[in-house]
């Protein structure tokens, strides 16, 4: 069903748990996506965290699902999310309503921009508690910049406006 996981474990592949307990989850829920999930309260506010590599200056998505462990108290879950030289992102999850085999799981997201040629991305439970966020699915990306015009191209397209302009006018004093 479960299995509790301690401080420094590294038994999810490139997660390393911090600072405390968590319960990696097998069939006692379903997961959002395959076979397990994590409560990241494993009798205290535990987390999870993994670090890779990254483009300093470039922007990145994480994207999670995002559900709480409702068998007990809090109702509300807390979960804290960040990224190294970035700000912590707050979520989180009330359990009314759902129970062990309607999680209600929710797909939540955070950017971040890398500030170093590595980045340590963690979720961190601000329950005190056996029961807390419960967490899965998550993926990072890197965020496309948006396109934009050279000098040049930005120049030709204000000719082409301007023409277009002046020909619009032409026709109106023809008629």
């Amino acid at each position: 069903m479960f299995i509790s996981l301690g401080a420094g474990d590294t038994s999810i592949t490139g997660w390393t748990v911090r600072p405390f307990n968590i319960e990696y989850i097998g069939s006692y829920w379903p997961a959002a996506d395959g076979a397990r999930s994590l409560d990241l309260s494993g009798g205290t506010a535990g987390g999870i965290e993994q670090t890779f590599d990254t483009t300093p200056g470039t922007k990145y998505i994480v994207t999670f699902y995002l559900a709480g462990n409702p068998t007990c108290p809090p109702i509300v879950k807390h979960l804290d999310l960040g990224a190294t030289g970035n700000s912590t992102a707050q979520y989180t999850f009330d359990v009314t309503g759902y129970s062990v085999s309607s999680m209600g799981w929710q797909q939540e997201s955070y950017t971040f921009v890398a500030t170093g040629p590595t980045t340590t991305l963690f979720f961190q439970s601000q329950d005190f508690s056996t029961c807390g966020p419960a967490l899965d699915n998550v993926s990072v990306a890197e965020v496309p910049p948006i396109p934009t015009l050279s000098r040049s191209a930005g120049a030709v397209l204000a000719l082409l406006l301007a023409a277009l302009g002046w020909m619009a006018l032409a026709g109106r004093s023809a008629s």
